[in-house]
């Protein structure tokens, strides 16, 4: 299963558990989000490294600057989408 599927899942988990949901939210004002996020899906089966959510983020951030106008300076501003993390907690902020 790979990261996106184990996010998937721990958002379907979230969505029918309101206290799974708010401990997910709560990683937010955590000093350490990623790794409380992380155990919070282990305890779910649903293993994540801190590295592979941050790598996940930067591939994919990575993959679409290379593909808007040659990528390099011309490219968008896309800052917002290279960190998976953040962009959960923004899906699961819209299910409140």
């Amino acid at each position: 299963m790979d990261l996106s599927e184990k996010l998937t899942r721990l958002m379907d988990i979230a969505k029918k558990d309101a206290v799974v949901r708010e401990r997910l939210l709560a990683t937010e004002k955590s000093d350490n989000p990623l790794a409380d996020f992380c155990a919070i899906a282990a305890e779910h089966e649903l293993p994540i490294s801190v590295m592979e959510l941050i790598n996940e983020g930067e591939e994919f951030y990575a993959e679409i600057k290379r593909s808007t106008n040659g990528g390099g300076e011309n490219s968008p501003d896309l800052d917002a989408w290279n960190d998976e993390y953040s962009i959960f907690m923004m899906r699961l902020k819209d299910l409140q």
